[in-house]
């Protein structure tokens, strides 16, 4: 599998939206590739699915959210 260079956003509170063709480890450090034309990857750490984005962030305390 051949990983272009994917366009990442941040989004403020929330997750990283990944378009393009690309691979995202988990904790565990396991690599998941995705050829979905847009992925959100969690950065809360607070999915229960990561390490894809769950929207567990819209529920934490507004401090607790990643920046």
């Amino acid at each position: 599998m051949t990983y272009e260079h994917p366009e990442a956003i941040v989004c403020p509170g929330g997750p990283l939206l990944i378009r393009g063709n690309h691979a995202v480890e988990d904790p565990d450090g396991v690599p998941h590739g995705t050829t979905r034309p847009v992925s959100a990857v969690c950065r809360c750490l607070k999915s229960g699915s990561l390490p894809w984005c769950d929207g567990t962030h819209k529920v934490l305390p507004k401090e607790q959210r990643p920046s």
